[in-house]
């Protein structure tokens, strides 16, 4: 490995990029967006210096080729896009880091490297303005659900076809962009964990082991409004106190499991101090890693929903809102991402994702992945105080370019 990588270059330019695009708030580099559009613009300005091809697929997904002696390609993703407030290395990371890999492939072998190596920066991971995740990745996978993305809607009431024709995306054309995986011979990507595993640990890396499965519903239980003052409580049919039990118990099947459960939101009817509650809708959100657990998971849920409204004298139904399957990443890869790691900074730990990444996507589409996380400070993201030490992002930089390598050699043998 030569001495031409400069992971400095890479806080740098994330310093750089939190100035252009961020304010007092935080980044707001939300995608389909005038400043998303600037965030691109300055990512083909550093392309600029190296004999790349650039170009934007059919989905809006930003390709940068450097040709090799193989067509079998390394990808190596990442998105520029944010939430709005959003932390300064949310995506942006992986971006850098894998532009100063290609700089240093580049250098090393002259323009030529053993295989085509392509550099991604996937249009609206975060889907932060039209509430659907992996819109770019998703449609490069085949994996975009047509019918649904056609209806979605800002909250000015845009539509998402008319805001990808705004930046000179044709929203019936996006799943063309599959032909971009032809030669797809394995992909990396590199990743603020977002949470606290690694802090907790007082590790800087992680090699990660997959994404997690999601299954979302809306649990709604269905009582009977009564006066709030005159109804005694033995006579109450409540459809809280029947939700309000669910906030317990999905601890409780979280831990069994060993996954993650969340109600995340909760609205009752009528809405009224004076009123026993008729109607109460809550949400739950259940990952696993294994999709077996996450079945079970869910049919503890569905089970206890029930036993609870037979409690309180109520009605229980179910609606599904998303699923996803887990996607677990390629194995020797993850040995590869443990050795980069160990070699790097001395000790590795494997760990499962818990958000969703465009990894999972491309995995997903049968080609070889996996992630590398680097520690978040606090454990917190998609907020303006997200960070990383600047010595952890140094070793993510040091230790993703050794795993590039790795991966390169990997391929190659592989024919």
């Amino acid at each position: 490995m030569t001495t031409t990588l400069n992971p400095r270059r890479t806080i740098d330019e994330l310093k750089e990029l939190r100035a252009l695009t961020g304010d007092e708030n935080g980044a707001q580099r939300v995608a389909f967006t005038p400043v998303w559009v600037r965030t691109r613009a300055w990512l083909r300005e550093k392309l600029e210096a190296l004999p790349v091809e650039v170009h934007t697929d059919a989905a809006g997904n930003l390709w940068a080729t450097l040709r090799g002696e193989s067509e079998r390609a390394l990808l190596i993703g990442g998105h520029m896009d944010s939430v709005p407030n959003g932390g300064w290395l949310d995506g942006c990371l992986n971006v850098l880091a894998g532009l100063e890999i290609l700089r240093r492939l580049n250098d090393q072998y002259r323009g030529r490297p053993p295989v085509t190596v392509r550099l991604v920066d996937w249009a609206d991971e975060e889907g932060a303005r039209f509430g659907k995740s992996l819109f770019g990745s998703s449609a490069c996978s085949g994996n975009l659900d047509m019918n649904e993305a056609r209806t979605l809607r800002d909250k000015q009431g845009v539509c998402l076809p008319d805001a990808l024709l705004e930046v000179g995306i044709e929203f019936e054309r996006a799943k063309e962009s599959g032909v971009e995986l032809n030669h797809a011979a394995a992909y990396l990507e590199l990743h603020i964990e977002q949470g606290p595993v690694l802090l907790d640990l007082d590790l800087p890396l992680g090699a990660v082991l997959g994404t997690f499965g999601v299954q979302r519903h809306a649990i709604v239980f269905k009582g009977q409004a009564a006066h709030s003052g005159s109804t005694p409580m033995n006579r109450r049919r409540d459809a809280f106190l029947a939700a309000g039990k669910m906030a317990q118990e999905i601890y409780r099947i979280a831990e069994k499991h060993g996954g993650v459960c969340t109600i995340g939101s909760c609205t009752t009817k009528p809405g009224i101090v004076t009123s026993v509650v008729e109607e109460c809708r809550i949400t739950l959100d259940q990952r696993h890693l294994d999709g077996a657990a996450l079945a079970a998971m869910l049919a503890d849920a569905r089970a206890a929903s029930e036993r609870f409204a037979r409690e309180g004298n109520v009605q229980v139904n179910w609606e599904r809102l998303w699923e996803i399957a887990p996607m677990p990443f390629h194995p020797e890869l993850i040995d590869a991402c443990d050795v980069a790691i160990e070699e790097t900074c001395g000790v590795s730990h494997r760990l499962p994702s818990g958000p969703l990444h465009d990894a999972a996507e491309v995995a997903r589409a049968g080609v070889p992945t996996v992630m590398m996380f680097v520690q978040s400070l606090h454990g917190i993201s998609h907020n303006k105080i997200e960070d990383t030490k600047e010595e952890h992002l140094e070793l993510c930089v040091r230790a993703f370019d050794r795993l590039a390598d790795k991966t390169i050699a990997w391929i190659g043998g592989a024919k």
